[in-house]
């Protein structure tokens, strides 16, 4: 399979309008790893690609589940997207890859990590730990046999991927960081050019800020209460996805617009520093900081810089004529 290009980034910096761009310039398609611009009928509340620019390009796994179905599995997304990776460039268009979701994008750039089988009796054990102590307390002891691994982790109480770790250092006596840096070198890796783009911290909250008002003024109202009348309810509580339960509490009458806005926006602004957390201890991506005033042309003109510096290793050619 031949390289891709991965744009990644946190919710609102501006991933769409410049994934657009680099494909018009670059004569490429567009594969979504946003696991939650997966299902039809909430692209307004999951800021989707409009249907005007999906028709002006072609984008992939964009509102193509019904709410209903089973969550899409990270493996699974793996295996169906470069398939679709495949297609594309037989038909000779190169691919940009776009995304927030971390773990739909390591599975489908570095593949899944396949360490020991899980042991239910250790991860029980560990469970009750956890409820005699506290989740901090297996943290704790995380620290001490993997630091490394624990530095990844975005808060001390994320217990099912501490007791993953600690399952997987008494099963082997390897630190899971060790296994995943292994991993890393396994063949099964996607050649791909990694921009990430890191917006300054307060411009990027001012963004996700305005782009929750404009989710309202474009009619998140009326999506969730299509979702609802078409019997799909259930599917927002299962799916997780941010602010459509606020939505549906507003259409009730339990809370107004303006609470409905401020719960949203600050939901918004803590995924987003969870993404960013994430990214940070990812290899290989180059980072594009910017501020207020920085326009798509201009970030485009840097990565189309440094599409040509990764063309330059014959290893990781990327064709970049129309950079």
């Amino acid at each position: 399979m031949k390289p891709v290009l991965a744009l990644l980034g946190p919710t609102g910096s501006g991933k769409t309008a410049l994934s657009v761009r680099l494909a018009e310039v670059m004569d490429a398609e567009i594969v979504s790893a946003d696991s939650m611009q997966f299902y039809r009928g909430m692209e307004i509340g999951t800021a989707a690609p409009s249907a005007e620019l999906r028709a002006r390009i072609p984008h992939h796994f964009v509102a193509f589940l019904d709410p209903l179905e089973s969550v899409m599995a990270a493996g699974a997304f793996q295996q169906m997207a470069r398939e679709r990776i495949r297609e594309i460039q037989r038909r000779g268009r190169q691919v940009v890859v776009v995304g927030g979701s971390g773990l739909y994008i390591r599975a489908l750039l570095d593949g899944l990590f396949e360490g020991p089988a899980r042991d239910d009796s250790i991860r029980e054990r560990l469970r009750r730990e956890a409820d005699e102590t506290s989740p901090a307390a297996l943290y704790e002891r995380l620290r001490r046999v993997d630091p490394l691994y624990a530095e990844t982790l975005t808060s001390p109480n994320d217990l099912v991927r501490i007791i993953r770790a600690l399952e997987v250092y008494e099963l082997t006596g390897t630190p899971f960081s060790a296994w995943h840096h292994s991993h890393r070198e396994h063949p099964s890796r996607l050649k791909a050019l990694r921009v990430g783009l890191r917006p300054e911290r307060e411009f990027l909250y001012r963004r996700i800020d305005a782009r929750v008002r404009e989710m309202f003024e474009a009619g998140w109202f009326d999506e969730v209460r299509a979702l609802v009348e078409n019997g799909k309810e259930a599917a927002l509580w299962r799916l997780k996805t941010l602010g459509y339960r606020e939505v549906l509490a507003c259409l009730r009458g339990e809370t107004s617009m303006e609470a409905a806005l401020e719960v949203i926006s600050r939901k918004h602004r803590q995924y987003a520093r969870r993404q960013l957390s994430w990214f940070r201890h990812q290899p290989d991506i180059h980072w594009l900081d910017f501020g207020d005033g920085a326009r798509t042309e201009e970030l485009a003109g840097k990565v189309f810089d440094l599409c040509a510096r990764f063309s330059e290793d014959s290893s990781l050619s990327v064709n970049t004529d129309n950079c």
